[in-house]
């Protein structure tokens, strides 16, 4: 899960410096709306948990999975307009962002300061390296290794290395796409004028003009957005459906014991926090007008992308292995719980944008 959360990592520098959070009149509309998808989940599971021994557990219901909620609104194709999916995304980010947070400060055990100092070293270095715009990619490989080794060994969850050594990355390009084209005109008068129809080898200079091409590419894509764009397959359908089929299985026997409360509890605030936090919060953004909705967009979506926030699944499942780390029975029925919640909201949210959206 360490590249998962190294790609939720770039996704979030991503969308911090050039995308849908890099200035406070972007950011607040999603802002508002995870900060409801947050608070009051954990809220209300506070309220209705009544056993101690699963309160640990209130982090579960504020996470929602980017990959499967993006899945769902693609399915419904132009119903929907692209500020709502990029609104989701942002909010997503945003949660993400959260999640991360929870899992450092609240799901990490004892500390080890001296170990977290020398990860602190080489990330500086990284941080460093990246200011100066320099991006060597053998070195942030074996750097980030290390620092996931550290991580662990200090007491802080390794996924939050992968996120920490993501904002390493730099996402600005050596040149600039308008120096791109120019230089790739010249490179295909070049090539087209030393081609011979004759001979099926290329010729030397056609080498060395194409040997130019791939070096110009490579200074014209950004780092960030070059890693996120081979990441992404891997982890959306190698990484996500493994880690989904290893954990999101429950074994049902005659012997096996669920904490019927914990279920509920975990179903209802993902599907009604969910619901209700994130519209409310964005209900009290809009109204005294310290967030806008943007004019393609009308609330009753807004409704649906909250339920659809209550699609937990991936991150949710990652949460309560940590929460309930030695307890099978409650990690199981944590399982249970999410995988009702997750579909219950998913199947919910999507009915609710189908039906409002333009055909």
């Amino acid at each position: 899960m360490a590249l998962f959360f190294f790609l939720i990592g770039l996704e979030i520098k991503r969308e911090l410096l050039i995308g849908e959070l890099n200035s406070p009149k972007k950011a607040t509309f999603p802002l508002f709306a995870a900060i409801g998808g947050m608070l009051v989940p954990v809220t209300l599971f506070l309220i209705l948990n009544k056993n101690p021994q699963t309160s640990n557990g209130w982090g579960i219901p504020m996470a929602t999975d980017i990959a499967f909620t993006l899945a769902i609104l693609q399915l419904l194709g132009n119903r929907v307009p692209l500020s709502l999916k990029v609104f989701l995304t942002a909010f997503a980010i945003v949660d993400d962002i959260g999640a991360v947070l929870v899992i450092a400060v609240f799901y990490s055990v004892c500390i080890n300061w001296l170990l977290l100092v020398y990860a602190s070293i080489l990330l500086a270095i990284l941080f460093f390296l990246s200011y100066k715009k320099i991006y060597a990619k053998y070195l942030i490989l074996i750097f980030g290794v290390i620092i996931w080794f550290l991580f662990l060994k200090a007491g802080i969850h390794p996924t939050v290395a992968g996120v920490l050594v993501a904002m390493t990355i730099p996402i600005r390009q050596k040149i600039d796409f308008k120096t791109y084209l120019e230089k790739l005109s010249t490179i295909t008068k070049n090539i087209g004028s030393t081609f011979n129809e004759d001979k099926n080898i290329l010729s030397n200079e056609q080498i060395e003009q194409i040997d130019n091409l791939e070096e110009w590419s490579n200074q014209v894509q950004s780092p960030l957005q070059h890693l996120e764009h081979k990441l992404h397959n891997l982890v959306a359908y190698f990484i996500i459906p493994l880690f989904a089929l290893s954990n999101a299985g429950v074994p049902f026997t005659v012997d096996t014991n669920f904490d019927y409360q914990l279920i509920l509890n975990i179903a209802i605030c993902l599907f009604i926090g969910n619901g209700i936090g994130v519209t409310l919060m964005t209900y009290l953004g809009i109204k005294p007008k310290f967030t806008l909705l943007p004019t393609d967009i009308k609330f009753i979506q807004v409704l649906g992308i909250a339920f659809l926030a209550g699609f937990g699944f991936t991150m949710s499942i990652f949460i309560a292995n940590l929460a309930f780390a030695g307890s099978t029975i409650y990690i199981e029925s944590s399982k249970v719980g999410i995988l009702i919640g997750s579909v219950i909201s998913g199947l919910t949210g999507y009915s609710i944008l189908r039906f409002s959206g333009k055909k």
